[in-house]
């Protein structure tokens, strides 16, 4: 009788004692899985806060923008797609310093962020750091896979020309021409003008027309850049016909007041 009574409290034992490891094995599993969906849900909460906050970049409702992207920013400060939209924020309210900071923290994030050094590139643009932002864009454009690489040509293509260095602004102009669909109106006007820089007057007149053919009304640039290529052509009635144009379209342009002092001058 006491045999059988000690084989049934080893019996119970041993059930109670898998049962135990069973329960804390449970416990385990459910932790990491706690820990796992923790991690999962700060993701998506990250994710969808730059989401949030870049539809309302987008509709310039930069206070709702920059609220997101502090709780953005309290779930992962070392992201730096929200470094760049922080940075578009403070660039469109005025606030270049702190617009400069981040942008420039997004790229020591992450370098290979093409995006982010195409606006800080723009960014420097609009401030006449020409020789920077042609620094971010050589960059740019070795990243054959960016599918924005046309654009950071061209934007290239106006640092240099801005810098006057009018053979790497056409060389620019030209890989992103042959790049495109060869219907980017202000993209041949663009190329027309950088020829007309560099005295290939008849290159630039082809292109010239091919923008013509693009759009229904010139802009104060190519009127007055049509005009020029009027001079070298010596064509008195297009001079005329363009400074008119100037006249009625654009009186108060910068084109027409150089239109004056290059064709009026002393008449």
């Amino acid at each position: 009788m006491n045999t059988d009574n000690n084989k049934t409290l080893v019996i119970i034992r041993s059930v109670i004692t898998h049962t135990l490891l069973a329960l804390l094995l449970v416990g385990c599993v459910t932790t990491e899985t706690g820990m796992f969906t923790e991690k999962t849900d700060d993701k998506k909460a990250l994710e969808y806060s730059i989401q949030l906050a870049k539809r309302y970049i987008s509709e310039r409702k930069w206070e709702l923008a920059k609220r997101h992207l502090k709780n953005a920013l309290e779930l992962d400060e070392d992201s730096a797609e929200v470094h760049e939209a922080l940075a578009l924020v403070f660039q469109n309210t005025g606030e270049f310093e702190r617009a400069e900071k981040h942008f420039k923290e997004a790229i020591d994030l992450d370098r290979s962020l093409s995006r982010a050094r195409l606006n800080y590139a723009s960014f420097l643009y609009t401030l006449q750091r020409y020789s920077e932002a042609a620094e971010q864009l050589e960059v740019v454009v070795k990243d054959t896979l960016y599918e924005r690489r046309q654009t950071a040509f061209i934007n290239l293509g106006r640092c240099y020309y801005s810098m006057m260095r009018y053979e790497d602004a056409e060389q620019s102009f030209r890989t992103a021409y042959l790049m495109s669909d060869r219907h980017h109106p202000a993209l041949i006007l663009q190329m027309a003008d950088v020829y007309y820089r560099l005295g290939q007057f008849a290159l630039s007149q082809r292109y010239y027309d091919s923008y013509g053919s693009k759009v229904k009304s010139k802009s104060a640039t190519a009127l007055l850049l049509g005009a020029r290529l009027a001079k070298q052509f010596d064509d008195k009635h297009a001079i005329s016909s363009y400074g008119l144009a100037l006249k009625n379209l654009y009186p108060r342009s910068q084109q027409y007041l150089d239109y004056k002092q290059e064709f009026l001058h002393g008449s």
